[in-house]
């Protein structure tokens, strides 16, 4: 199944893109998609577990993926 993983702030800086296109088996998981780009240049930049979600929802590792779901990598955010 294809999935878009959406990247912002350092971590689009990281890649040197705002969106990652992946293909995973059907079953795969959001931290199936993590996985998928932890071998890529940049991916040394992301803490061991970085904030997801998964269609504008905040999910966790374990949340199950469909065909043309998106995964977005929440950077974290600091303000005063």
């Amino acid at each position: 199944m294809n999935v878009r993983l959406r990247l912002f702030a350092s971590y689009a800086e990281a890649f040197w893109r705002d969106e990652i296109l992946l293909e995973l088996p059907p079953g795969a998981t959001a931290g199936d998609a993590l996985a998928a780009i932890r071998s890529r240049p940049g991916a040394e930049r992301l803490p061991p577990k970085p904030m997801l979600a998964v269609n504008q929802r905040y999910a966790k590792a374990d949340a199950a993926l469909t065909e043309g779901d998106e995964v977005a990598l929440i950077p974290p955010v600091a303000g005063g």
